[in-house]
Formats: C-alpha cells, sequence, structure tokens
C-alpha cells in the first residue's frame, strides 16, 4: 500500500494555483524542515516550510544545517523529518554506484532502495537540474558562436586566445575535467585551464579573465551576470535533480502530505529557480522572504 502511495505521489497532476491548505488538512501533524548551506536549498527549505503550515502543520525551521553529509544523517537519525536532496548525490555518494543508467531508472532505483534500506520516502521529482556545467559571457558566446562544450573544446585547441576556470574539486576529481577531456575525446592544453575558487568563477568569466567558466547550472549569478550555458551535447555530467526525502515514520502519519509537496515539485521549473536563486545570490534578499514571495504570487499560500 505505501509503494502505490509513493508512485501515486510521483506521478501526481501539476498543481492548479491555490492554497495549499485546500490540498491536504495536516493540522495536529509536526515536522523538522532541514537543508543544506547553500542558496538553493536554503530557498526549497524555505518553501516548504511555509507549504506545511499553509496546511495547518507545525513546522520547525532547521534550514541551513550544513553539508550533504550533515544533512543526510539528520534525516536518518531523525533530528529532521525532511529536505529535498538531488538524484545524482544519492546515486553516487550514497548508494557509491559508479554506472550511468537512464535518469528515470536512477530516480526509480533510488526511490526504491533508499525506503527498504532506510525507510526514507522519495516523492515527486522537481523539474530542474542543478549540475556541473559551463558558461561563457553573453558577448564573446555569440561572436564566437559558442553553443556547446563542443565547441568550446575545439576554440581551446585552437590558438585564440582564452582559458577555462574549473575549481580545485573539479579540476581534480577523475569525473571532473579528466573524465570530460575522455568522453569528448579532447585534451585542453595545460597551459589553457585556471584553478581558481568556486566563488570567482562567476564574476571572472563575466569579466573575461577567463573565457569559459564552470559553474553550477542553477546558480543566480548565471543570471546576474549574463552568462550563457553551454550545451552538454555528449551528456557527460550527471543529472541532479531535486525531490523531496521524509523520513517513512513522517510520511506514515499523514501521506497526504504528498499533496502539498508534490504541487511545489510541479512549478519548480528551471526559469523559476534560476529566478529564485538570483533573487539570493545576486539581490541579497533572504530565503525566507524570496520564497514566501513566490508562493504566495502563485496562490499556494494565502499570504507572505
Amino acid at each position: 500500500m505505501l509503494a502505490a502511495l509513493i508512485v501515486t505521489a510521483a506521478c501526481g497532476p501539476p498543481a492548479n494555483p491555490g492554497s495549499l491548505a485546500a490540498a491536504a488538512d495536516l493540522s495536529g501533524q509536526t515536522y523538522v524542515v532541514g537543508s543544506k548551506d547553500f542558496d538553493e536549498q536554503l530557498v526549497l527549505c524555505e518553501i516548504t516550510v511555509a507549504a506545511l503550515e499553509e496546511a495547518g502543520a507545525s513546522v520547525t525551521d532547521r534550514c541551513d544545517l550544513g553539508s550533504t553529509d550533515e544533512t543526510r544523517q539528520a534525516l536518518l537519525d531523525g533530528d529532521i523529518s525532511m529536505y529535498w536532496e538531488y538524484t545524482g548525490t544519492a546515486w553516487a555518494s550514497f548508494m557509491r554506484e559508479p554506472e550511468r543508467i537512464p535518469d528515470a531508472d536512477v530516480l526509480a532505483q533510488v526511490r526504491q532502495r533508499d525506503l527498504a534500506d532506510n525507510d526514507i520516502v522519495w516523492l515527486r521529482p522537481g523539474g530542474f537540474n542543478n549540475t556541473y556545467a559551463f558558461a561563457v559571457a553573453g558577448g564573446p558566446a555569440a561572436a564566437l558562436q559558442l553553443n556547446t562544450i563542443s565547441d568550446m573544446l575545439a576554440y581551446l585547441r585552437s590558438d585564440q586566445p582564452g582559458t577555462i576556470c574549473v575549481e580545485p574539486e573539479y579540476h581534480s576529481r577523475e569525473d571532473g575535467l579528466r573524465g570530460l577531456q575522455r568522453l569528448y575525446e579532447a585534451e585542453i592544453p595545460p597551459d589553457r585551464v585556471q584553478v581558481i575558487g568556486e566563488n570567482l568563477i562567476y564574476q571572472s568569466t563575466a569579466d573575461q579573465v577567463c573565457l569559459f567558466g564552470e559553474v553550477y547550472s542553477t546558480d543566480g549569478r548565471i543570471l546576474q551576470f549574463g552568462l550563457k550555458v553551454l550545451e552538454d551535447d555528449r551528456n557527460y555530467h550527471v543529472t541532479y535533480t531535486p525531490v523531496p526525502t521524509l523520513r517513512r515514520d513522517a510520511y506514515d502519519r499523514a501521506p497526504e502530505v504528498a499533496r502539498v509537496l508534490d504541487p511545489l515539485s510541479a512549478a519548480l521549473d528551471y526559469p523559476t529557480i534560476l529566478e529564485l536563486n538570483s533573487q539570493v545570490s545576486a539581490g541579497y534578499e533572504s530565503p525566507r522572504d524570496v520564497a514566501r514571495a513566490w508562493l504566495a504570487t502563485h496562490g499556494f499560500i494565502s499570504r507572505v
């Protein structure tokens, strides 16, 4: 029965704008909502807190817990009831699976195995992918006709000026820059690679200190600096789709919680999360204010 309920929740219809109070009555239910420590996670956490409160639940805000490992352990230990996790993280880090399989199969296996092994329920996935990407400033992208990672690698092997900036971890990992060159069958000359801090890459790419920058595909600074994300035309980077994950005991107490969270997943597509992240990362607005304004604007909650 639980499996049937989860499948129903995962495949439910998109949300119609309207108060989440009408979607389910969670009066008497208590939840502790957590998140990791970067802007997108804070936005997702605050959206969840406000949505559950709208449905009548009592909610403790534990947003900004820390790293992936710290947040996941808090869920397993019962210190929090739920948080948003990414399919690629669960597949590669929690389940230590090196094999690349179709995205739908990843979610299906993660959902089944995490429930059986850890009593963790995965609900409906969001509509965006926060993965590694490469970006270029809008002007050079148009002038040099740079649209794909293949275009980028061909340019870097030419005698035209320009470098690629990557963070230290991406530079050192086998599934980072080295793996990218293997899959694309293109070696980048070492003198064309700059290794700098992740937070410096966006500004450096916009200023053309480096022509190409390794970025996260939903980072709000992409909009702030007018960067163009290049198409990963050989599908090298793993998909990181966000999904609300919650403890089975919290789910079993009120399975109708899925009727509150599923509409959020359906509404959170790539342009939406990019804009919300930008308001926090570039506009310096609080994640709580950004989350509640978006929910109110779309009729999910009755007031900010």
